[in-house]
């Protein structure tokens, strides 16, 4: 591994680390996400206690640290396996983020945006996914884990080199929701809105 690619790692999962719903909350005045509504410092969850603009913003900064790191390192020649691993690294540091002790939320959005700079065409398909999910079936949670289970065969079509990393970042996220498909089974998972009840 040459001094550059580790570099870059160690950027991206402090980059990473830099929890932009625990910060957002507490620049609103917000509960902290971390002890409220579903307990994730996540953009889902700031979106439950705090609204769709405090949300977006903690969206929007959680694609940015992914994406950014991964960005410059596609600068500098970094070869597609430590692309890689710089996109795992982001994800790690929002999952477990040295700056908050370790506690972070689920890495779908950071994972989202590291995976975005292999290509525009890669980037609609997975919102469209996502997107198409959330608004089919109400749950963010499966929206995430149907993206991710897609998400290598996606790269495999377009980028072949990249399936790898990008299946060893799917597998990450798919393991952080493991709570999430028990209670998407039971049929106990929190919708993103809630549905209205008929008269």
């Amino acid at each position: 591994m040459s001094a550059i690619a580790l570099g870059m790692i160690i950027f991206a999962y402090l980059c990473g680390s830099i929890s932009s719903a625990i910060l957002v909350c507490k620049l609103a005045g917000l509960p902290d996400p971390r002890s409220a509504g579903s307990g994730n410092p996540g953009a889902t969850n700031v979106l439950r206690i705090g609204g769709k603009a405090a949300a977006a913003a903690v969206l929007i900064f959680d694609v940015a640290k992914g994406m950014v790191p991964v960005w410059i390192a596609w600068w500098l020649h970094v070869t597609p396996m430590y692309l890689g691993l710089t996109a795992i690294a982001a994800c790690l540091g929002h999952i477990y983020p040295v700056f908050f002790r370790f506690r972070g939320g689920k890495g779908v959005a950071t994972a989202f945006g590291a995976i975005a700079p292999i290509g525009w065409d890669l980037t609609g398909l997975m919102t469209g996914t996502w997107l198409l999910t959330v608004l089919l079936s109400g749950y963010s949670s499966l929206g995430a884990i149907v993206s991710a289970l897609i998400a290598p065969f996606y790269v495999w079509w377009f980028k072949p080199q990249f399936t790898f990393p990008v299946s060893m970042l799917s597998c990450l996220i798919l393991l952080r929701h493991h709570d999430n498909i028990q209670r998407l089974w039971r049929g106990q998972e929190n919708r993103v809105w809630k549905r209205k009840k008929k008269k």
